[in-house]
């Protein structure tokens, strides 16, 4: 049963921002922390390269196209599967659908060894379907459930109780952890994964109760409805000709959450294979609380960056946090130790949640007046997404060939220089 509440209803509101406290485990503990802790000691950066589907890898090299592959993967399925839930009004369903898959997509991650690369492979991919493919239609609620003016402290409010539940799991996950050695240490971080899938799976419930489902339709799903996704893409990309703000706003987002995307998911790669940590217990100590860092400080960057754009405007504020990006990029090349890997880790929580919420809130506010924001939210999400596959697709390239995350991670900065370059064209009104 599902209560049906007003827009801008309080309990609406945070129903739906609960569900960043619900997926957002994904994020921290299987994207950022626990998996590329466990992938690295199974993988040692000493160790001989992958072979996978008959080609040798670096192991790093080919976490990075396994994730670019399934970000194309959820490039292509989500224009068709909004155009379905747009025509018959379900949206809910799908999102729901994604959010199961991604959460038994990380309990299948228990299974992950070397022995069963394909396997665990396969499980990687689909999380990473679940969890973006969830976030379609979860961004598409958006305008559906709050008014403009509440659009930019709602979206820091989701951000913000995604870090503040990532951090509980992940503190329980680091009572697991640390302390054991070898065998133990690995079974701990096992359970970590089956964790994450059970807390995503439980604490969705919340949000899905409260989320209208929208206008049902009965009609069938015929093949011409079926590709109903992509003639609204193609309608909205029309639309966008004629607002030149919104045009502009989406290329110069495409550009910097190329890199924005990247770094974020393979930061730890970098500190566990780049930082000279004297034990592997200090690497696993040092690494986790690097990203509890990360993640206490986003909680406070979410609504400073909200602040300073209700004060200076959202594009102005966009402008100086992707001046910071492009300065932490560099500096990255230089860190060695783990104190520069702390002090980098801080910068990028400041930075890192400001730029999401503040992001997704300005497309928001730059749309037209429409009931399909599924389309709309779809053409956003399409564009963050390919991005994302040619931001992976360049590093795994560098990596690949250069040998170093290094040269990788300070190329990533001329998408930064670019994107402020593009900023610079958004049109006030």
């Amino acid at each position: 049963m599902t209560k049906t509440l007003q827009k801008g209803s309080k309990k609406l509101l945070n129903s739906w921002a609960f569900y960043d406290w619900a997926n957002s485990v994904y994020s921290l503990v299987i994207s950022s922390s626990i998996f590329p802790l466990y992938f690295g000691f199974i993988f040692p950066k000493d160790g001989p390269d992958l072979e996978f589907l008959g080609m040798l890898f670096k192991p790093t090299s080919l976490i990075s196209y396994v994730t670019a592959f399934a970000f194309l993967t959820v490039a292509i399925l989500s224009p068709l599967l909004s155009g379905i839930a747009d025509y018959v009004g379900n949206k809910k369903r799908f999102m729901q659908f994604f959010c199961y898959l991604g959460a038994f997509s990380c309990i299948g991650l228990y299974w992950f060894s070397e022995e069963n690369i394909y396997f665990g492979v396969v499980c990687f991919y689909f999380g990473l379907i679940g969890f973006w493919g969830s976030l379609v239609y979860y961004n598409s609620y958006l305008p559906d459930i709050a008014y403009k003016e509440q659009q930019d402290s709602l979206s820091a409010k989701g951000y913000s109780l995604g870090y503040i539940g990532s951090v509980l799991l992940l503190l329980i996950c680091l009572y697991l952890v640390l302390g054991k050695e070898g065998g133990e240490a690995l079974d701990a971080m096992r359970l970590s994964f089956v964790l994450t899938g059970i807390w995503w799976l439980l604490f969705s419930q919340y949000t899905f109760y409260y989320l209208p489902k929208g206008n049902h339709s009965k009609q069938k799903v015929t093949r011409e409805i079926l590709f109903n996704g992509f003639k609204e893409l193609k309608k909205v990309q029309k639309q966008l000709f004629h607002n030149i703000r919104l045009e502009r706003y989406l290329v110069a987002f495409f550009v910097y959450s190329m890199a924005v995307q990247t770094v974020m998911l393979v930061a730890t790669y970098f500190g566990e294979q780049e930082i000279n940590w004297a034990t592997d217990s200090e690497k696993t100590t040092g690494l986790i609380i690097s990203i509890l860092v990360i993640q206490l400080v986003a909680v406070a960057g979410a609504y400073m960056t909200s602040k300073l754009a209700a004060k200076f405007g959202n594009i102005k504020t966009l402008l100086f946090i992707n001046i910071i990006w492009a300065i932490i990029c560099v500096f990255a090349f230089f860190v060695t130790e783990p104190i520069h890997f702390y002090i980098t880790a801080a910068f990028v929580g400041i930075v890192m949640g400001g730029i999401q919420s503040l992001s997704r809130s300005t497309y928001s506010k730059f749309l037209p007046e429409t009931e399909d924001t599924a389309s709309y939210f779809s053409f956003y999400d399409v564009a963050e997404k390919i991005g994302i596959v040619i931001g992976m697709g360049i590093f795994a390239t560098i990596d690949q060939i250069s040998g170093s995350m290094r040269n990788a991670i300070v190329f990533l900065t001329l998408f930064f220089i670019i994107g402020v370059f593009l900023l610079l064209r958004v049109p006030k009104k």
